[in-house]
This record gives C-alpha cells, sequence and structure tokens, in this order.
C-alpha cells in the first residue's frame, strides 16, 4: 500500500525573506509613510506663549522640513473643493479661520493635500502625514494665515 505524499510545502528561511525585502526596496516598493513618519502631539507644537506670542517647540524645529504625523480631527472645509483643511485637537463644528498671527489658536494644523480626498465628519479622528513648515504664511488663493502646516499631505481614518 503506498502512502500518499504530504505537499509540497513552500517554508521561506530568514535570508529568503531579507532578500525579497531587500529586492522590493531596491525597486523603490512604497514604504508606508504612516510607519516610517515621527508622531507630533498638539501638545508638543508650542514652547510657550510669551508677549510676542506662540513661540514653537524644540521638536517642531528639529523636524521642520520633515516628515510628520499628526493625529486630530477635520475641522469642516472653508469650500468643498479645497485642497487643504484645519486639523484641530478637539472636534470643531466651524472652521477656526483666523484673520491674524496674533488670533492663531495653539491647537490647531493646515494641511495641504498633495491630491483631492474626501473629507471626513468633524467627530472623527483621523491621523495626517505631510512635511512641517513652519511661520507666519498667507494663502494667497483665501486669505488663510496659518503658523503651522503640513505640506503634500494625506491622511486617513484611525
Amino acid at each position: 500500500m503506498t502512502r500518499p505524499q504530504d505537499p509540497i510545502r513552500f517554508r521561506p528561511d530568514r535570508r529568503a525573506c531579507l532578500g525579497g525585502l531587500a529586492a522590493l526596496l531596491a525597486l523603490g516598493a512604497p514604504v508606508p509613510a504612516l510607519a516610517r513618519a515621527p508622531a507630533l502631539t498638539f501638545d508638543e507644537l508650542y514652547a510657550s506663549y510669551g508677549v510676542l506670542g506662540l513661540e514653537f517647540s524644540d521638536k517642531v524645529k528639529l523636524l521642520t522640513g520633515k516628515t510628520v504625523s499628526i493625529r486630530g480631527f477635520m475641522a469642516p472645509p472653508l469650500k468643498a473643493e479645497a485642497q487643504f483643511f484645519v486639523l484641530s485637537e478637539i472636534p470643531m463644528a466651524l472652521c477656526p479661520f483666523c484673520s491674524s498671527d496674533a488670533d492663531w489658536p495653539d491647537n490647531i494644523v493646515v494641511v495641504y493635500l498633495d491630491r483631492r480626498q474626501t473629507f471626513t465628519q468633524p467627530n472623527q479622528m483621523i491621523e495626517a502625514v505631510g512635511r512641517l513648515e513652519r511661520g507666519s504664511w498667507i494663502d494667497p488663493e483665501t486669505g488663510f494665515v496659518s503658523q503651522l502646516r503640513l505640506r503634500e499631505a494625506r491622511y486617513a481614518t484611525v
């Protein structure tokens, strides 16, 4: 009586897995941005508030120009076709449009998307990933004033 043979199973060893990963990286396979971006929290954005206004934290100064991630809530956009939104620490019913640097709240970041995305509900937590910019800037199209921005950003619900 013959015994049926066990099916051949592919069991990659450690070297094969590492070699495959190296090959993917060499081909430029995308690595999820959320996995490699340093995280910021709203508590880490500013060091102090003085007579000259808000002072950026050392962490923000260090990460300026780098890709970072931050979690928060999307404030309702100024207009439906906008390619930016305000990320806030807490859910907001209205967009916190600021008219000057002095009015800038310490718990929002402007997010400029690298491509259009469908906006989410204001009570849905999201994680935005983009290149951090700091310093006063006025959007030439909307007149929106910002102190902190994420550029070339994307977001996902969490």
